[in-house]
């Protein structure tokens, strides 16, 4: 005959399966464990959060890194002579590598709460040291290569500072959860207190985290100054071609208070709006002068550059991906557009009655213009009829002589120079790029008169900052973005972010507390709970309820046969 034992009892953890199982290829029962982790995977465990704090700097600079993606571009450019957006599968691979890295760290905080043995599985090792070089590359060509974006952190971290410790906060403040799991379960009173003084040491560093953070946004609102002006920096070149008469009556569209440009001189010296030393890729050089694509622009006459055509590349490399939002009729408009020349842009400012300001390149040696380029490029401004406080007058050579034939220009420095200094060569406006000066910096220009004017300032976020720091221009690619910005993102009183610090550490303290109470409360009565235990009585459960039931072991006994 036979004799059957009583029939043990599983419930279903479909839950805990796929964690165990996508996190180390653990699916089955048997092969989770509830062993203490070894030393091997904790290093891996290291590892994977060190990556996963890489990546989290990486995403962060890139996001931020939005307001000079065509500078970026521009740099590739001038590297492989041939347009494309480089910035695309960056951002694509820096998206997809902390997702998946993102995943396999939640995965292992599961791991954790459920009390469950860390084991990592091969293919997910291979994917961590994947990202981590990868990233670790990628830092090191920037840090060669744009090291001066990295600036770009500290300062988004004053407009986004606040909110990102707000956020960290909430984060260590449900990890209490698993923190107090593990302190509650755990049987050796030295990893209690290790754990427990890592886990108060990163919070109570979040807690006065706010002493350090400085933003010029947290000040009285009484003490804002008035919206800097806008100056539109080669146009409007996300809505037209940059450096045309289009893009110039674009950004005029704007409401723009100034022009912006970089001017070469032509072989028979004629003044002319050109970023590049080429005309490549601004042009269809390729298509009329195809043997001489590049030669620098300043050895070209002007009546072969003004035939060229400045438009139809706009149409066909979409550098700002804004074609689309074109009309037909725009479109027309900006493939018949020509190189224009500095004296046109300054008939243009004249009758607008706004601001220019232009770098003067000076042409390459063997050039007829050479030794003249600064006395012709004044003859042209002062021939064009436009009222020379107008002008903002920026090459460092012969500057002296330039006041004594033109005293009303706005002598402009290009470089960053004390206050004292800057008088003394009766300099009076600054142009430097963003991250060339702080907010201390800003506020010493301001008391000593000097206007400075910083450029190239896409993003509302760094707009809005520099418009809490007090600057008193800004120079951009998208007039029509900040258009729409009529006051800074946000500004906080001192006392108010005082008042939403100190609540958020109150709260953050009141959850820590009241979790460690209750897992202490909840562990107490099953300090040695398995969830995966064995129930041997099937008898006490209730027939509704969605088990598997499976025979462990059938005895066979009875007479011979």
């Amino acid at each position: 005959m036979v004799k059957h034992q009583p029939l043990q009892v599983y419930e279903r953890q479909l839950c805990l399966s796929c964690i165990t199982g996508i996190y180390g290829c653990r699916w089955k029962r048997y092969q989770r464990s509830h062993d203490d982790t070894t030393k091997w995977e904790l290093l891996w465990s290291f590892i994977l959060l060190l990556t996963f704090c890489l990546l989290l700097v990486w995403f962060y600079f890139w996001w931020e890194a939005n307001n000079d993606y065509n500078e970026f571009n521009l740099f590739l450019y001038n590297r492989s002579r041939k347009w494309s957006d480089g910035t695309i599968p960056i951002l694509a691979t820096t998206a997809a590598g902390f997702t998946y890295i993102s995943f396999l760290v939640i995965l292992a905080l599961c791991h954790v709460a459920a009390g469950q043995q860390l084991n990592l599985h091969w293919l997910h090792k291979i994917g961590v040291t994947a990202a981590l070089l990868t990233t670790i590359i990628a830092v090191i060509s920037v840090n060669q290569t744009w090291w001066k974006e990295w600036d770009v952190i500290p300062i988004s971290l004053q407009a986004t500072g606040p909110f990102l410790h707000i956020g960290a906060l909430a984060a260590v403040t449900a990890l209490s959860w698993i923190v107090a799991g593990q302190v509650a379960r755990a049987e050796k009173t030295t990893f209690q207190v290790v754990v427990l003084l890592l886990y108060l040491s990163v919070l109570l560093g979040l807690y006065v985290v706010p002493l350090y953070i400085t933003s010029p946004c947290v000040m009285d609102s009484t003490n804002l100054k008035p919206r800097p002006d806008v100056i539109g920096h080669q146009g409007a070149p996300m809505l037209a071609p940059e450096n045309t008469i289009l893009s110039f009556q674009r950004a005029l569209q704007m409401n723009v208070t100034g022009l912006e440009t970089d001017v070469a001189i032509s072989t028979d010296g004629v003044p002319f709006l050109m970023r590049d030393h080429t005309l490549q890729r601004t042009t269809d050089i390729e298509k009329i002068f195809p043997e001489r694509q590049i030669d620098d622009a300043s050895f070209f006459n002007w009546s072969d550059i003004h035939h060229l055509n400045a438009g139809r590349w706009f149409l066909k490399d979409d550098p700002f991906w804004t074609v689309h939002t074109l009309s037909q009729r725009e479109k027309q408009l900006i493939a018949n557009q020509t190189v224009c020349s500095l004296e046109q842009l300054l008939r243009l400012a004249s009758y607008f009655n706004i601001t220019v300001v232009f770098r003067l390149r000076r042409p390459p040696p063997g050039h007829p213009y050479y030794h003249s380029w600064i006395s012709d490029t004044l003859q042209v401004v002062q021939r064009s009829g436009v009222p020379q406080s107008l002008v903002m007058w920026t090459p460092n050579e012969d500057r002296a002589q330039v006041r004594l034939l033109a005293p009303g220009l706005v002598q402009t420095s290009l470089e960053k120079q004390s206050p004292q200094s800057l008088h003394e060569h009766g300099i009076s406006r600054l142009l430097l790029r963003y991250n060339q000066v702080n907010t201390q910096d800003i506020r010493e220009f301001s008391q000593s008169n000097i206007s400075l004017t910083l450029y190239t300032v896409n993003e509302p976020w760094l707009y809005s900052v520099l418009w809490c720091s007090g600057v008193s221009s800004v120079s951009s690619e998208a007039p029509h973005i900040l258009r729409k910005v009529p006051y800074p993102i946000w500004l906080m009183g001192p006392d108010e972010y005082c008042l939403l610090w100190v609540s958020a550490d109150l709260i953050s303290f009141a959850v820590v507390i009241g979790v460690f109470i209750f897992q202490k409360f909840r562990m107490s009565g099953v300090h040695h709970y398995n969830p995966e235990q064995i129930m041997l009585s099937a008898a006490v459960r209730r027939s509704s309820r969605d088990i598997s039931v499976m025979k462990e072991k059938l005895i066979f006994s009875g007479q011979p046969q």
